[in-house]
């Protein structure tokens, strides 16, 4: 007997929840809801929730609709796949870039230091070079140091 009560009552009570329900604005701005809107107010019967069933939303709904799910995770693999190598390369560019600061800034000290400084001709001899040539080489230096240490 009691188990016909509880079943008669949540019937009711899903007979309730199933009634159409409006969404209206009065003439002050005010939204309301109800299961009857007042009269002379132009309502909006509101859309019953979702199921279970619904399927659940894509985040990109232009590109994910036309896909199947392999192919939608094939895509991500892919984007992903790519932001790993744009990483990867940026890492590397960045890690040279620090290197070849590096390595001015050294040979900037260098030459500036004062020291004999010799090269290497073409014929393989060893020369060292004089104060126009040390200048020209610091400036030549002072801009690779600007270009790669920014």
């Amino acid at each position: 007997m009691t188990k016909a009560l509880l079943c008669a009552v949540g019937l009711a009570f899903a007979a309730t929840a199933l009634a159409q329900q409006y969404r209206w604005v009065d003439k002050d701005g005010k939204v309301g809801y109800g299961d009857t809107p007042p009269p002379g107010v132009q309502a909006a019967p509101l859309k019953p929730p979702a199921g279970p069933s619904a399927p659940a939303a894509a985040p990109n709904k232009d590109a994910a609709k036309d896909l199947s799910p392999e192919a939608a995770f094939r895509k991500r693999q892919q984007e992903r796949q790519e932001g790993e190598q744009k990483a990867a390369k940026e890492r590397a560019d960045a890690e040279a870039k620090r290197v070849n600061c590096e390595q001015s800034q050294g040979a900037l000290r260098s030459l500036q230091s004062g020291q004999r400084i010799s090269m290497v001709n073409a014929a393989g001899e060893r020369v060292f070079i004089d104060d126009e040539e040390r200048a020209k080489e610091i400036e030549r230096t002072q801009r690779a140091v600007n270009d790669w240490c920014k």
